[in-house]
């Protein structure tokens, strides 16, 4: 029963962790462009050859 009053408080404190970070990275815009980055793969770019 006293692991409860300490799991409990633990869990529900991490959790409004996780929730404070996913909402953080939304305002953030780390999820406005989903289709980019799969979509970049196919675009070719051209090789920059530094070598002398």
């Amino acid at each position: 029963m006293n692991g409860l009053l300490v799991l409990i408080p633990v869990a529900l404190g991490l959790g409004l962790i996780g929730l404070a970070a996913f909402f953080w990275s939304l305002r953030g815009g780390q999820f406005d462009d989903l289709d980019g980055a799969a979509l970049r793969i196919f675009v070719e770019e051209e090789e920059e050859d530094d070598t002398p």
